[in-house]
């Protein structure tokens, strides 16, 4: 079952509109980039996807139920959500007491506890820092806490919010392949960024917002060969992209590969 957007909307209580009305749908296993500058409506419609805001207009379903008929907690379990500053997470004195926070407050049987542990800590690559208080870990380490933290529950959809701030290429490479062995365990992603470079990589559809709404939905490489999505959301196409489009190669490159087939 998918997450579903109806015409999901959302103001504060002195009338200021945030989102205005969003259709969308999340499927099974799916990774998908919500990009736009800020301001666009991004933050407050995956917020609305996991329970932390109720639309004030339209509906969330996730698996075919309301999240208004749900706790925030019994949505969140189903729908992580990862922020952009670990500090906002964590709260443990050590990693080991941090991943397993959930699983003793849920109290799950040992074995199942045991199992989703040592997952999370595998995909999150932080084996070597269970007994280091969150504290005093790097800010790239302490993000793969936050989001070993969150894939320890049942969740089935995950979302991450500007993952590869403060990553290095180390960082962006762990990330890349917990994205992968998430998709191949049917783990929807959904993500909202900035970094164009890490969108093009590793995301196939691509959900461009601007002024509280969707404005392109589609393929990785239709949006961002829109010219009038790129400058309603203001983002930019990657500078070897830009570069093809003005030397005349190709009005459609969008990766570095896209690029290099054109170069005669």
């Amino acid at each position: 079952m998918p997450i579903e957007l109806r015409g999901a909307g959302f103001a504060y209580p002195d009338g200021t509109v945030a989102v205005g009305s969003v259709d969308l749908r999340i499927e099974d296993g799916e990774r998908v980039a919500i990009v736009g500058q800020n301001g666009a409506g991004k933050t407050t419609t995956v917020k609305m996807m996991n329970g932390l805001l109720r639309p004030t207009a339209g509906e969330v379903l996730v698996d075919g139920v309301r999240t208004a008929d749900r706790t925030t907690a019994e949505t969140a379990r189903v729908v992580g959500y990862v922020f952009q500053n670990p500090d906002d997470q964590l709260f443990a004195s050590d990693v080991r007491s941090e991943i397993e926070y959930l699983p003793r407050y849920l109290k799950w049987p040992e074995h199942k506890r045991e199992e989703r542990i040592a997952r999370a800590v595998d995909l999150a690559g932080i084996q070597d820092h269970l007994d280091t208080n969150p504290k005093d870990l790097p800010t790239a380490v302490r993000k793969f806490v936050a989001i070993a933290a969150i894939l320890v529950s049942d969740c089935r959809y995950v979302i991450l919010d500007e993952p590869t701030a403060g990553l290095d290429s180390n960082g962006l490479d762990q990330l890349t392949r917990m994205l992968d062995r998430l998709q191949a365990e049917g783990v929807s992603v959904v993500t909202i960024t900035h970094d164009m470079r890490f969108v093009v990589d590793t995301f196939s559809r691509v959900v461009a917002m601007a002024d509280g709404g969707v404005i392109a939905d589609g393929p990785r490489d239709v949006v961002f060969c829109d010219d009038d999505v790129l400058r309603r959301s203001r983002i930019r196409r990657l500078e070897t992209a830009q570069l093809a489009k003005d030397l005349g190669l190709s009005d459609d490159a969008v990766t570095v590969d896209d690029v290099v087939r054109v170069i005669p």
